[in-house]
């Protein structure tokens, strides 16, 4: 089946006047004016990236696993934190103020991913389930009927929405989550369903794609502890799927393709453009690489790719054409080490030339990803236990 997106290969000092001349007195208090002036403009200009929430603790570790924003108030962060015993122990953190502070609720289980809608609905993914709130995040409530192996959520409204997973899975609700049907289409893929993943959703209007891959296992511990010559024998291609929509799910067109990365992260615009992003192991030529995505053509083209910039998720914006791509820096053919890299923002309003942007020297991550409900109200959070948000 050919594969319709992927390509097969890879601050105004004041002036001081001596009242003397009315002519230098004149010169003096007009160009701090001026001054005045440009620096204001300048400085509403200068987008940046401020660390709001950072987690401390002498006794443990915070790794947040999903951050969501469905407006520019509420937010809900997930993850667990880590003991000196290397116990893991879930939590989900609240804010209801833009992410100016942020409050523990208690989660019995780990939370993988989230999805919320501006109504304060939501569901979140976890290691052993689906939960729901009403509340934006202030109480849960586990579904005894949601499928197992979940791994990503997606609601076009607080009825209609789409769950995808381990071995194959994807699912369709129509009552909020209360019933769920298998989509046929997943099933049809390639591959042995146990070694098969559907891992991204993401939607505009009634467009959307669900991206997955079929890995069989392979011998051997983490890149970073192999020797090169024994990553670089691993790096053998596999298939990388796609399903997409074009009227909500009520049909799905499935392809797929050989690649060596996988389509890790996606991101559409209701401007017919779609983001991305597939990853590599350590010893290939590049860490990652973004694609644009036309909708409308199903063609896609190279968005981005470096180096030393390992990009773990894109991001778009509703009627709007800007884009933004978070990751870390790398250093050397390494690039899933365990020590967490220079955290770095890209932004682009083309979606082909890409800006780097100003982030707080202190960010580190070893993933990031973005989040919000629009251009201007963006947060990042990373799995070293930061939040960032964006600021002019």
């Amino acid at each position: 089946m050919r594969n319709s997106f992927w390509p097969p290969g890879p601050f105004v000092r004041r002036c001081r006047c001596v009242r003397v001349f009315k002519v230098k007195r004149t010169i003096c208090h007009v160009v701090p004016v001026i001054a005045l002036a440009v620096f204001c403009f300048s400085a509403s200009a200068d987008e940046h990236w401020d660390i709001q929430y950072h987690y401390h603790q002498a006794d443990s570790t915070l790794t947040i696993n999903d951050l969501s924003f469905p407006d520019e108030t509420h937010g809900v962060a997930c993850g667990f934190t880590t003991d000196r015993k290397d116990k893991d122990h879930p939590i989900v953190l609240l804010t209801s103020d833009g992410g100016e502070t942020w409050n523990e609720t208690a989660v019995k289980e780990t939370c993988l991913s989230l999805f919320l809608l501006a109504d304060a609905s939501g569901w979140m993914v976890t290691d052993a389930g689906l939960w729901t709130t009403e509340e934006a995040g202030r109480t849960w409530v586990k579904s005894k009927t949601a499928p197992a192996n979940l791994l990503r959520i997606w609601f076009l409204d607080h009825n209609h929405g789409f769950a995808a997973g381990r071995q194959k899975h994807v699912y369709e609700t129509k009552d909020g989550g209360v019933t769920w049907t298998p989509v046929d289409a997943a099933a049809s893929a390639p591959g042995d369903p146990v070694y098969t993943t559907y891992g991204d959703i993401a939607f505009t209007g009634q467009k959307g794609i669900i991206s997955g891959w079929n890995i069989p296992p392979q011998r051997g511990g983490p890149d970073w502890m192999e020797p090169a010559q024994a990553k670089a024998a691993k790096q053998v291609p596999h298939v990388s799927i796609t399903l997409q929509t074009r009227n909500g799910g009520e049909t799905w067109i499935g392809s797929n393709v050989s690649l060596f990365g996988q389509i890790t992260r996606m991101s559409l615009s209701s401007w017919d453009a779609g983001l991305g992003l597939v990853e590599f192991k350590d010893q290939f030529d590049y860490p990652s690489e973004v694609y644009n995505i036309d909708l409308s053509t199903g063609g896609t083209s190279l968005a981005f790719r470096a180096k030393n910039r390992a990009i773990t998720d894109v991001h778009l914006f509703s009627g709007s054409s800007r884009g933004l791509l978070v990751g870390y820096e790398t250093t050397g053919p390494t690039y899933r080490s365990p020590i967490p890299g220079k955290l770095k923002v890209l932004t682009s309003d083309d979606l082909k030339t890409w800006k780097e942007m100003t982030v707080d020297y202190r960010a580190v991550a070893r993933s990031a990803l973005i989040t919000g409900p629009d251009e201007k109200h963006v947060w990042i959070a990373t799995d070293t236990g930061m939040i960032l948000k964006l600021v002019e």
